[in-house]
């Protein structure tokens, strides 16, 4: 009888990662993540349902971004700022739709773009543009084959992402959203999950 590889090849962008309970690392416990990249050299996402206490007003205010009237009038600066991970947690991203043409863009899909440079913080000061946004301090990183090995562990959920989940649900529904997408109910999932 051969060896079956073990490793399988798929890809994660554009997925929502659900934190199993039995999550042990409190960065993240019920934790809802959305995977903006995923390839051979590893993976990047931003826990989308951890606000912080600070809004986006006053991250502005402290890294010396003008908010103009045009902006004020727009409801970005009432949103909150998220707990994006423990990468670089010194360190602002920028979820948005539609992805724009800014100075460093990852394009995860179509029209959803992750921006890390302060041109976008200063186009929306200026203009409240783009408005489906979801700001975070940090990012949560995976080195090459990590992501893979967790999901093997049973740490994670996954499935596709929906944009809606992300830009329209206040951050308390945005992982219960997530389990209905796979039919399940976070309160009647188990601690320990088994192995098909």
């Amino acid at each position: 009888m051969g060896v079956i590889d073990a490793t399988i090849s798929v890809c994660l962008t554009h997925h929502f990662l659900i934190a199993m309970p039995a999550m042990a690392d409190p960065s993240f416990s019920r934790s809802l993540t959305y995977i903006c990249e995923h390839n051979e050299q590893g993976a990047l996402g931003i826990i989308v349902n951890r606000p912080i206490d600070m809004d986006i007003a006053t991250l502005f205010e402290r890294v010396d971004v003008p908010f103009e009237a045009a902006a004020r009038e727009s409801s970005i600066g009432a949103m909150p700022v998220y707990f994006g991970g423990p990468v670089q947690t010194d360190r602002g991203f920028v979820l948005h739709r539609p992805a724009g043409h800014w100075q460093s863009t990852l394009t995860v899909k179509d029209d959803i773009g992750l921006t890390s440079t302060r041109d976008i913080l200063l186009g929306m000061g200026a203009t409240g543009i783009p408005s489906q946004i979801l700001v975070t301090l940090g990012y949560a990183g995976w080195s090459a084959g990590q992501l893979e090995w967790e999901l093997s562990q049973n740490a994670w959920l996954t499935v596709g992402a929906d944009p809606q989940i992300l830009f329209e649900l206040p951050p308390e529904e945005r992982l219960p959203a997530a389990m209905q997408l796979l039919g399940v109910d976070f309160t009647n999932l188990s601690e320990v999950a088994g192995h098909a």
